[in-house]
């Protein structure tokens, strides 16, 4: 009589089961998204040398911005600011300041820059004549001065 209640009792459950639908589906939670934000971290590198491949590294910095700013970089809230106002098109940050004056000098400088800019892939860089006309490029500009 004992054994026949326990089968019955588990019959019960099963139909009680497959009368819900719930026999032998796994329900699934649809996924959550990971983030809001697409991703933004890059590696920003100056090097000694006339191209990236073969330029001596002397410091490079990490910067993350979505979805906060952070990162190695100095000041990385305003280079954040600055990215974006240029749609990540590291060329616009690239220009001539008047008021500074370089030697002719041929030590060449490479900057470099690696990463994913919201969501695509980005590798960039620039080579300058020396670290002076570096500077007077990027004079006021926060992203690449590190």
């Amino acid at each position: 009589m004992r054994f026949f209640l326990k089968t019955v009792g588990a019959t019960a459950v099963v139909a009680a089961c497959v009368m819900s639908g719930t026999a032998g589906t796994a329900q699934a939670q649809p996924k959550a998204a990971a983030s809001l934000y697409a991703p933004s971290s890059l590696v920003l590198a100056v090097g000694q040398g006339e191209e990236a491949d073969t330029a001596t590294m002397q410091r490079a910095v990490t910067l993350t911005c979505a979805p906060k700013a952070s990162g190695s970089h100095p000041s990385a809230s305003a280079a954040c600011a600055e990215l974006r106002a240029v749609n990540g098109e590291f060329t616009q940050l690239v220009g001539k300041s008047p008021g500074m004056m370089c030697t002719k000098e041929w030590k060449p400088i490479v900057v470099t820059v690696d990463g994913v800019w919201q969501g695509k892939r980005v590798a960039w860089n620039k080579t300058f004549g020396n670290s002076c006309e570096m500077r007077a490029s990027i004079a006021g500009g926060a992203a690449l001065a590190f």
